[in-house]
């Protein structure tokens, strides 16, 4: 069998193998969790490994290896959110340095920017990222990350990765890439340039609704040791537990992806088709402006669908009125959720530049059967 740290292995067999042998007492297939805050040391001063739980733990570690092998980098960290992650990732920057954010960024991204690091220093700037001479034109001297959604949360714009990461190195900035929502199965974008990928693994890598957790991923080694020292001084970091959650949301990542993209399909075709929608958000459909673009960058189309109906009263009552899609935040999980996003996930960009369209509806297609989906989104339109 090829070296099961090495790319030689396929997707797949990868999430399963990579960091993830059978430990060495009694053979057991899955990483033990190790519940410890502490580590004994042989000598004073001289860890075999660890010397405190903060600064490192051994499932910690097997999830950060196989996620690394995932993306394509060196180097992977974990945290305790995706919001963790993200704030780590920022605390690399000084004050007066700025980040270049998409205009419908997620808005807890918004959110720490805006109303959290906006007062020690840090700015901010917003461009449509599809628009690669807007995106040009509102870079400044002082911009250190191009922060890239793609797809975007929540209306679904696809970004080309290759295209940004070239303007923001020749601009001598970082490129940052939001993977959550297509996941490393179907986008690797350090592969295309990026420099840093963030994921809230909470969603599709744990896949289940039971955590709450972060990462991010560089191939880049000066970054990742300045990381490194900031993931252990700040303290973010994951329990065990959840680590563990998480490499087993790993192993089943690529089978579930697929039938989240075969799902997503079938209800954004259904979507586009009825009378009550004015519009649909999936960049699987070819008249999605970014269609071109995913179909080169991405595996497939993703398990999100957004769409708008007439009015935001109408959006609210469809929203409340599903029964298999669950009214709730969040996305990822086996089950199909539905949400508003501009009165729930995004309510915190009301008043800035960031555009959600009060009737817009997001959907995270779980793994239930498509036909049932459809049928329970027939029925809230048909009630609106």
């Amino acid at each position: 069998m090829a070296d099961p740290t090495g790319d030689a292995l396929r997707f797949e067999t990868r999430a399963i193998h990579v960091s993830q042998e059978p430990e060495d007492l009694y053979g057991a297939v899955n990483v033990p969790i190790y519940q410890t805050s502490t580590y004994a040391q042989p000598e004073v001063g001289r860890p075999k490994r660890y010397d405190y739980a903060r600064g490192g733990n051994p499932t910690r570690e097997a999830f950060q290896t196989a996620l690394a092998s995932l993306e394509g980098g060196t180097h992977a960290f974990a945290f305790g959110s995706g919001l963790a992650a993200e704030t780590t990732l920022l605390l690399t920057l000084a004050p007066g340095d700025r980040v270049l954010l998409p205009d419908d960024v997620y808005g807890g991204t918004y959110r720490l920017l805006a109303r959290v690091l906006r007062a020690w220093g840090l700015e901010h700037d917003v461009a449509d990222m599809t628009d690669l001479e807007a995106l040009r034109a509102a870079l400044r001297p002082q911009t250190r990350l191009v922060w890239v959604e793609t797809p975007t949360n929540p209306t679904l714009k696809i970004v080309d990765i290759a295209a940004v990461a070239e303007i923001a190195h020749a601009a001598g900035a970082r490129c940052v890439v939001d993977n959550t929502f297509a996941t490393p199965y179907l986008q690797r974008p350090l592969e295309l340039g990026a420099d840093v990928v963030v994921h809230s693994v909470t969603k599709y890598l744990g896949g289940h609704s039971d955590l709450v957790m972060g990462a991010l991923v560089t191939s880049d080694d000066e970054l990742a040791e300045r990381l490194a020292f900031l993931q252990n001084a700040v303290g973010a970091v994951p329990g065990p537990m959840d680590c563990y959650l998480a490499l087993r949301g790993l192993k089943t990542l690529a089978v579930r992806m697929r039938a989240h993209c075969e799902g997503a399909r079938a209800v954004a075709s259904f979507l586009a088709e009825h009378p009550r929608v004015r519009r649909v958000h999936y960049p699987g459909l070819p008249e999605h402006p970014g269609h071109g673009v995913a179909r080169r960058q991405m595996r497939d189309a993703g398990g999100m669908v957004s769409f708008e109906v007439g009015s935001a009263e109408e959006a609210v009552r469809v929203a409340s009125s599903t029964r298999l899609f669950f009214l709730a935040e969040s996305l990822g999980g086996v089950e199909s959720l539905i949400e508003v996003p501009a009165a729930m996930t995004h309510a915190s960009v009301a008043g800035s530049p960031l555009q959600v369209p009060e009737t817009l509806i997001r959907l995270s297609v779980g793994l239930e059967h498509p036909e049932d989906l459809i049928a329970d989104l027939e029925r809230a339109l048909g009630g609106a």
